[in-house]
């Protein structure tokens, strides 16, 4: 009832209603849509764990739906529409969705100023597909399977636009200016700020934004790159506190920033007092913990990345570098953003750190909704079914948005647990039929309030 509701305010029923105009499918495919994405934000699992799950939720119109409807209405999600060549893919059904979903919530997105944007991989159990499925850089540490890059476009308030699907082997500064041209082409918007994280950049990528009169806000490669390394990180001058370091935790953490110019390029040292202290501690903890080890020999140190960082190794002997010690230090509690954007320094450094909520929403998609990994071998497929966990995200951070509305903010996990326990028991007596309603514990009856959707009645006659 309530993912209902949301799924409505949303558009996303009558943009699949839309799309299916003149399509003669023999089942009910917005149902079956609705289906998968409800099980993908309760409890998730395959499409055949969901068609075993439905049988314990009412759900109106699912009832006469089979297992091999669901993997249809994943086809017809990931179907294609036309061919952008093998670098983007294709076009998909999924793709005139998200459009159509925009355009609902244009007033949402107002001009769209900023957009928060980063990737993911997601692996397969199998080939994975002729077009996604490649092996490449495992940020699930599955290097040994094949796997899909998906990236998420997020906007100023956190909803998600659109998500974009590449093959396993693309690399993370090969997918930023698709996106942005996409952006553009796609919902037609003229010019925004791209917030990207430091994997996202390269030299060229940054030229080509620029040649594209882009803004853009970006994190670095602070070890990596020589420039911020030896000459911004180095560079003399005092930092402007723009959050003071406080003990309540509710409060946002301690941050104080600095500008540099170098070769005509802007950056913005941020720094958190709080974080570098923590580093400074942890890396400690690891001297002494190397000084212990090193009694041992060097052999056992080979395999720990953790001590290799702070060692000198010389034929059969290993001793502390104390140059690294002091070398990594000045990385601690630190980031460094460069921005060609005329906001100021406070701002700059306040948006990136929104771009966290895009490293939140990976967490969702992975952890709560659990998109990895993949059993589907067909492209088509595989697209559905990672676009049914963005459509559950959608539907997630709408219920979070109407909670904050009414000044509420739950636990997901807590929100799940009160929903799942109200129940709808049928009883008959002497000939008559009741639908009687389990007690509303918990925030479930807030969560009915601000959705603005009615309790049903404690019981109710059914004949």
């Amino acid at each position: 009832m309530i993912f209902q509701r949301l799924w409505e305010k949303s558009d996303i029923q009558d943009v699949i209603s839309h799309l299916l105009t003149g399509r003669k499918f023999e089942f009910d495919v917005e149902r079956a849509i609705f289906l998968t994405v409800l099980h993908r934000l309760m409890t998730s699992g395959s499409d055949r764990h969901c068609d075993r799950w439905k049988r314990d939720y009412l759900i109106p119109g699912t009832e006469d739906l089979e297992l091999h409807h669901l993997y249809r209405a994943m086809t017809f999600l990931g179907e294609s529409i036309t061919d952008e060549g093998a670098a983007l893919g294709p076009r998909r059904n999924k793709d005139l969705m998200e459009e159509m979903m925009f355009q609902h919530n244009k007033d949402l997105f107002s001009e769209l100023d900023l957009v928060f944007f980063d990737t993911t991989s997601i692996y397969f159990e199998g080939q994975g597909g002729t077009f996604f499925g490649n092996r490449g850089f495992s940020k699930d540490h599955r290097p040994d399977l094949h796997q899909m890059v998906v990236g998420a476009v997020l906007d100023d308030n956190g909803r998600p636009v659109c998500c974009e699907m590449w093959p396993g082997n693309t690399t993370d500064v090969k997918t930023m200016i698709p996106v942005v041209d996409r952006l553009r082409d796609r919902f037609g918007i003229g010019q925004f700020c791209i917030v990207a994280d430091r994997g996202m950049i390269s030299s060229d990528t940054i030229s080509k934004l620029e040649a594209r009169q882009m803004p853009y806000i970006l994190g670095t490669r602070m070890r990596r790159v020589k420039e911020v390394k030896a000459e911004i990180l180095t560079r003399a001058g005092r930092y402007k506190e723009v959050y003071p370091e406080n003990a309540d935790r509710s409060k946002p953490s301690p941050l104080k920033i600095k500008e540099v110019i170098h070769n005509e390029s802007r950056y913005i040292v941020c720094l958190n007092e709080r974080q570098a202290r923590k580093d400074a501690a942890d890396r400690q903890a690891i001297i002494e913990s190397l000084k212990k080890q090193l009694k041992k020999g060097p052999k056992a140190l080979v395999g720990n990345k953790g001590y290799r960082k702070y060692l000198k190794v010389q034929k059969d002997s290993a001793q502390i570098d104390t140059a690294k010690i002091g070398d990594e230090s000045r990385f601690d509690g630190k980031w460094v953003l460069t921005t060609n954007t005329n906001l100021i320094p406070e701002q700059v450094a306040l948006k990136y750190k929104e771009l966290w909520r895009v490293e939140r929403v990976f967490r969702d998609v992975k952890s709560l909704l659990d998109t990895r990994p993949v059993y589907h071998q067909k492209d088509e497929n595989i697209a559905g079914h990672v676009f049914c966990s963005f459509l559950a995200l959608v539907l997630r951070k709408d219920l979070d948005r109407s909670l904050a509305e009414s000044k509420n903010q739950f636990e997901w996990n807590e929100i799940k647990q009160d929903l799942k326990a109200l129940k709808r028991v049928e009883i008959e007596e002497d000939g008559q039929r009741f639908a009687i309603r389990s007690e509303c514990k918990g925030v479930c009856g807030k969560i009915f309030q601000s959705v603005g959707v009615a309790l049903p009645p404690t019981i109710k006659a059914l004949n």
